[in-house]
């Protein structure tokens, strides 16, 4: 079953799909669709739907407030790559890496192959010799390098 993250994620990636890219919405709107709370859906913004993923998102708190979102969309392949790899910070969590390979599948910048194995190269599992406090910045370290190589392939 699916975490509700998840399915808020799905929604709102299916609307900006069927706007052209750009969507308009409240909060407490699609709070009442996912029938979930509020926070929940600021938490998959902040989370799911940040400028080093590919959205700028904009905000209005208060009575007439709402959340437009929109998809940046890069000349190429190699210029996405090139803006996420410019805005993954000193580390990344397992969770993080995931979604940001995610986008990357659901831009074509990568196919299913290369996702499954960007996926296992940053793994847990991979890492898992390694002590607590060293694998996000392995994480990191590797996916950038990663990405640095098909975006090589790319050119």
């Amino acid at each position: 079953m699916a975490r509700i993250s998840d399915l808020v994620e799905q929604m709102i990636k299916q609307m900006i799909d069927q706007n052209q890219g750009s969507i308009e919405i409240t909060r407490s709107e699609l709070a009442e669709q996912m029938n979930c709370v509020p926070s929940q859906i600021t938490y998959v913004l902040a989370t799911r739907f940040a400028n080093h993923q590919g959205y700028l998102v904009e905000s209005r708190r208060g009575g007439g407030g709402w959340i437009r979102i929109r998809r940046i969309r890069q000349a190429s392949p190699s210029q996405y790559l090139l803006h996420a790899l410019n805005h993954i910070g000193e580390q990344l969590s397992q969770h993080q890496a995931e979604i940001l390979i995610r986008n990357f599948l659901d831009y074509e910048i990568v196919g299913e192959r290369d996702t499954k194995l960007l996926t296992a190269a940053v793994s847990d599992h991979s890492l898992s010799d390694l002590p607590a406090d060293l694998k996000d910045r392995t994480r990191m370290t590797i996916l950038k390098n990663m990405l640095t190589s098909l975006m090589v392939g790319q050119e």
